[in-house]
């Protein structure tokens, strides 16, 4: 089991965090649901129906059906880390960060911290190699997932790190929706490659993180004002 941090007891002997934050609602991610952040460019997108059907029928592809795909993927790996809340762990979802880049899900709990990426394949398959790009089969030019979720991961220990005081690890997580197959082409030993059917087990991890600590980082987390300078 990690490292018990010092905590305090109040008047009616309940422990608690004596740098834990209270949020005003704009600052509280806390209630974001997967996806928040393409919900909202969807909403916002001034491509009506006609221009989008006319756009398909000429041959191209509207970033906004990119989005709803990417929404799927999110709301989908959004719904599976929700229902490990019962185990002790926490969920925060689209934190965005200085420059427009955003963490799909960072999950927190006894087993860690985990920057997760969700990927929808579309039934394709996938290699995935270490220090390259993976890409579906099908797609004009491959995508670096891998990169990314190493980024956003490293980007977000920083972050909760300097947050909490103490240091935070967080493992960068991919998950490809959809896949026909997924072939990992050379070993990966810091980022976690999973199919859709496999989230649940992130629920299974644990002997990291002790609940307060957990309570800790998902304070941090959860403040928007923390990733200002991420």
């Amino acid at each position: 089991m990690g490292e018990r941090p010092p905590s305090k007891r109040g008047a009616g002997g309940r422990r608690y965090d004596p740098e834990r934050l209270f949020l005003p609602p704009d600052d509280d991610l806390a209630p974001n649901r997967p996806g928040e952040t393409l919900r909202a460019r969807l909403d916002a997108s001034r491509t009506g129906r006609f221009g989008l059907f006319l756009a398909r029928l000429l041959g191209r592809r509207p970033v906004e059906d990119d989005w709803r795909r990417a929404l799927e993927a999110q709301q989908f790996v959004g719904s599976e880390l929700d229902g490990l809340a019962a185990g002790g762990w926490e969920v925060v979802h689209s934190i965005v960060l200085p420059g427009e880049a955003v963490i799909p899900h960072l999950l927190i709990g006894p087993g860690g911290v985990f920057c997760v990426e969700a990927e929808r394949a579309r039934g394709a398959r996938v290699a995935v190699g270490g220090d390259v790009p993976a890409g579906a089969a099908g797609e004009q030019r491959p995508c670096p997932y891998v990169r990314r979720a190493r980024r956003d991961a490293a980007r977000s220990s920083l972050v909760l790190s300097r947050g909490c005081g103490f240091l935070v690890r967080v493992h960068p997580v991919l998950v490809l929706v959809g896949a026909a197959e997924v072939e990992v082409a050379a070993p990966l030993e810091d980022v976690r490659v999973l199919q859709e059917c496999e989230v649940a087990g992130l629920g299974t991890l644990g002997g990291v993180l002790h609940p307060e600590r957990v309570d800790r980082i998902h304070t941090v987390a959860r403040n928007r004002r923390a990733w200002l300078h991420a």
